[in-house]
């Protein structure tokens, strides 16, 4: 199943999605199935997979293209996938078994970022413990390093590291931005074995693929030893995390929420937590979306207990979306150019949308014009409204349920039809 609470680096994944391995650039033909209902306000289209049970889409672009995973035939392998016009490509992988895109991509000239293991074993043993493998079905069993790639015309391409064995890459803006993080040759004596290596934020440009670091979060005269970016707007705008190495995967990588702007980081204001600190996406205007985590002993002790926030100024503080009705934590995934903010909020596993203070429940709203589809995750809204994410195929009245097929989805507004 693949509820995404970010988990990588700084995001606790309860991630499930899919993909294959090996090269391949196939396209598989439209089997795409389209509901014409309008009660929920949305015509929802399932897209076709791989060939596996189990896809996805955790982006999706101004085109309308989502992208993703999905698993390949006999669901054990994962590649990262992109969506169009109503088809899927297979984008492949940089020789390992799994590919994944699993953060915002709004680029709509043809780039896709993201991340793939490689054939390449890692020599450190780190391959369980970087960020990574919290998002790949294999959980680092393969032993294989992981790059950050960009894809473009039928080719994945790698992007280097910063002197280290892995890297990661994660959102990317309409330009030729991508941003992520990367391993350097230092042995940082803030990481939890088996990670061994510190990583830092950093920027590539999708045309030369060459790698930049970003600075960490200087707060009372200490620097943060290790960082990662996960989102860029079309001005260039960053956002991530700044804090210790740890397990390369949240938790107190996340101590600081974290704005680049001009390269130059402005740690952002919190609700008192020390750990999961998350900004997630970030708009054209510069409204940053993310999850903060409450104060108390769990925060101590590095446990997840966050909320959705959303910053409108990097000067005050968030504004708390919260959760749904009954739930416990939420986390966003995307906000769109008109500041409407699309996440999940658990453990309901529901999407939610949440636009000029109002949280709606979008798994129960869409669920009454199409009772056969269960929405379990999102990745993406556009700015015409668009939302791309995954959803299960309802059994016998229960989902997910032994068997159940987890489908990737497009709902497009009526309005914008």
């Amino acid at each position: 199943m693949r509820e995404r609470v970010i988990g990588s680096l700084f995001v606790w994944a309860i991630v499930s999605g899919c993909s294959s391995a090996s090269g391949g650039n196939g396209i598989v033909p439209n089997r795409a199935s389209q509901d014409s209902s309008s009660g929920s306000g949305y015509t929802v289209a399932v897209l076709p997979s791989l060939g596996g049970t189990n896809s996805a889409a955790n982006s999706i672009n101004d085109s309308g293209w989502p992208m993703g995973t999905s698993f390949l035939t006999g669901n054990t392998i994962m590649h990262a996938a992109l969506w169009k016009a109503g088809k899927v490509t297979d984008l492949g992988t940089l020789g390992g078994p799994n590919s994944a895109v699993e953060w915002p991509v709004e680029n709509d000239r043809g780039y896709v970022s993201g991340i793939s293991e490689t054939s390449r074993k890692d020599p450190l043993g780190e391959s369980t413990s970087w960020s990574c493998h919290a998002f790949l079905p294999d959980n680092g069993s393969s032993g294989d390093t992981c790059l950050a790639f960009v894809w473009y015309r039928g080719r994945m391409h790698r992007l280097p590291t910063l002197g280290g064995n892995n890297g990661y890459g994660a959102g990317m803006n309409g330009a030729t931005e991508i941003v992520g993080w990367a391993e350097t040759k230092r042995h940082d004596p803030t990481c939890v074995a088996p990670q061994v290596l510190q990583f830092l934020p950093a920027y590539w440009d999708a045309v030369t693929r060459q790698a930049t670091a970003l600075p960490t979060a200087t707060v009372d005269g200490i620097t943060d030893p290790d960082g990662a970016a996960t989102a860029v707007n079309n001005r260039g705008e960053v956002v991530g995390i700044s804090g210790l190495c740890y397990q390369a995967v949240g938790s107190f990588s996340a101590r600081h929420a974290v704005l680049w702007r001009k390269g130059k980081p402005i740690v952002l204001k919190t609700i008192g937590g020390v750990s999961w600190n998350t900004p997630t996406a970030i708009n054209i205007s510069g409204e940053i979306a993310g999850f903060l985590n409450k104060s108390g002993k769990t925060d101590r002790h590095g446990d997840p207990n966050f909320i959705s926030v959303v910053w409108t100024d990097p000067r005050l503080k968030p504004t708390i979306i919260g959760t749904l009705p009954g739930d416990a934590l939420s986390e966003p995934t995307a906000i769109n150019d008109n500041g409407v903010v699309l996440g999940v909020s658990f453990p309901s596993s529901h999407v939610y949308l949440w636009q000029n203070g109002t949280l709606t429940d979008l798994t129960q709203l869409i669920s009454q014009s199409y009772p056969q589809l269960e929405l379990v995750s999102v990745g993406g809204i556009n700015d015409s409204g668009q939302i791309a994410g995954q959803a299960c195929q309802v059994v016998s009245g229960t989902c997910p349920a032994s068997g159940a097929t987890l489908v990737t989805f497009l709902a497009t507004p009526n309005s914008s039809r």
